[in-house]
């Protein structure tokens, strides 16, 4: 086996035995932290940009994007590695970047807001003018349970 191809991990883990059970706890470690911290952000959006009427369908749009992103990256992952070799987390990186700055831009502020504000500042960023208000409601708040 040729030394120089092994990552160095690989060469301490052969000589170290115990580091297996380090690399265990550090992939349990990283999903706790991931499902407490950036994990659970996406449906917390949801939760609150919808009103109850449409919540149901939205949940299903993201939850559907949420798995076919999984889908996609896992099965494209090994071709873009082979592609890209030690870079390949350059790519994502770069997508997360676009989508901090999408978020901040486009993302309102729902703190201490209505549905019905939330609403009109969709409404107003849009450029819906040309609706009537009772015409045109992006996120159903006019529905009633």
């Amino acid at each position: 086996m040729d030394g120089k191809k092994l990552p160095l991990n690989l060469l301490v883990l052969e000589q170290v035995p115990a580091l297996s059970y380090v690399s265990i706890v550090a992939i349990f470690v990283f999903v706790a932290f991931f499902e407490i911290g950036p994990g659970p952000i996406p449906w917390f959006i949801v939760a609150e940009l919808f009103s109850q009427g449409p919540r149901p369908a939205a949940f299903a749009v993201a939850g559907f994007s949420n798995w076919t992103a999984n889908f996609i990256v896992g099965m494209c992952f090994q071709y873009v590695e082979q592609l890209t070799g030690p870079y390949v987390f350059i790519i994502f990186t770069v997508l997360l970047l676009i989508f901090f700055i999408f978020t901040y831009f486009k993302v309102p502020e729902t703190k201490g807001r209505t549905f019905d504000e939330i609403s009109a500042g969709f409404r107003q960023n849009a450029g819906s003018e040309k609706y009537g208000p009772n015409e045109h409601n992006m996120l159903g708040t006019d529905s009633q349970l």
